[in-house]
């Protein structure tokens, strides 16, 4: 170590402050896989990848299944980890037990804390992320921020005025930029439920409510489509899409079907057939049948065609599909961005000639 690089790193007043090969803050981080496919893919763009510390916005209109999303992810890093804790800030008071104990969570290892506004949530996450030291195993689940006022709002309506309430989304940027640095430091995931609404326009577009302080803060945004899954006029649950908004890891805008039934709840296995049939792994020989295909082979790998409900939810026929095919590096070559060693091909050279980057093929 050179006489500067240690004077340096022994001036610094931050005590965390390490040379950057051995600095403990970039270590590999633990990814977390959840039981359903599609939600891995969301997540990483792969099957069995996962979420790792950051904050992770699921966004849609009411009764779209954000919750039961959030839950899910909370519920697979509490199995990964049995000592975590689940901090569960709750502003929408309508989250059963029962709805944690199907998703596999230990309400014995909650804490639940209600909150009605923006200030009380900034107060009680800052000081609770304060006191929780790197190593030790926290995830946090805000339901939701689309439904929290500000005080000013509250105490406008206590006092009999109705006038624009401009600080809610001052007050939402600054609870992520004191929220941000712990999630980072202290490897912590957060997912916070929150709601949209459609811009003015003649092409109107989702909006996440709240300002650009929780879009810049997340590291990655999930806009929740729906439609009705209908057998003649009954609803048999719903079809949901989740549009990738912002990720570090998928690919911006894509879209990643998944399904929930009223009788099973979420179909774990969805959302593999439409990038399947896409990708040749599944033939359509006559209208409404399919087969298994090995698209590099050729090769028929079902020995009957079968209808698209026999196949969509089907364990035994997709774990097949992952071992006798490349359909899972052919899911990661279409979600995944691609890593900062790949930016540059491999077969281009890159030269600095006065001033000038020139690629040379």
């Amino acid at each position: 170590m050179s006489d500067l690089l240690n004077k340096l790193r022994k001036n610094t007043t931050i005590k965390d402050s390490d040379i950057l090969s051995d600095s403990k803050f970039f270590n590999a981080k633990d990814m977390v896989a959840t039981i359903v496919p599609a939600i891995n893919i969301a997540l990483s763009g792969k099957i069995n990848g996962g979420f790792v510390p950051g904050l992770t916005i699921w966004a849609g209109p009411s009764k779209h299944f954000k919750s039961a999303f959030a839950l899910l992810m909370a519920g697979a890093y509490m199995k990964a980890n049995p000592d975590a804790v689940l901090l569960f800030y709750d502003a929408e008071f309508g989250t059963p037990q029962a709805y944690f104990e199907s998703f596999d969570i230990d309400m014995d290892r909650v804490v639940h804390t209600p909150i009605t506004n923006v200030e009380e949530l900034k107060f009680d996450i800052s000081h609770q992320l304060d006191q929780v030291e790197k190593g030790e195993q926290v995830i946090v689940v805000i339901d939701s921020v689309g439904n929290l006022a500000s005080k000013k709002e509250v105490d406008d309506a206590l006092d009999g005025k109705s006038v624009a309430d401009m600080s809610r989304a001052k007050a939402l940027k600054s609870l992520f930029r004191i929220v941000t640095p712990h999630l980072n430091l202290k490897d912590i995931p957060l997912i916070a439920v929150n709601h949209t609404y459609k811009e003015i326009g003649l092409y109107p577009k989702d909006i996440i409510s709240g300002g650009t302080g929780i879009y810049y803060s997340a590291d990655a945004i999930w806009i929740i489509g729906r439609q009705q899954d209908k057998v003649g006029t009954e609803i048999q649950g719903y079809h949901f899409v989740i549009n990738i908004e912002k990720s570090r890891h998928v690919k911006e805008k894509s879209k990643i079907p998944i399904s929930v039934s009223w009788d099973g709840g979420i179909m774990k296995w969805s959302g593999l057939m439409d990038v399947a049939e896409k990708g040749g792994y599944l033939n359509k020989p006559k209208v409404g049948w399919y087969e298994a295909l090995n698209p590099e082979t050729g090769e028929v790998l079902s020995d009957k065609m079968m209808r698209a409900k026999e196949i969509v939810d089907n364990k035994d026929f997709w774990l097949m599909m992952f071992e006798k095919t490349n359909l899972a590096k052919h899911i990661e070559k279409v979600y995944t961005i691609a890593s900062s060693a790949g930016l540059i091909s491999d077969d281009s050279q890159i030269e600095i000639a006065d001033e000038e980057i020139v690629a040379n093929d």
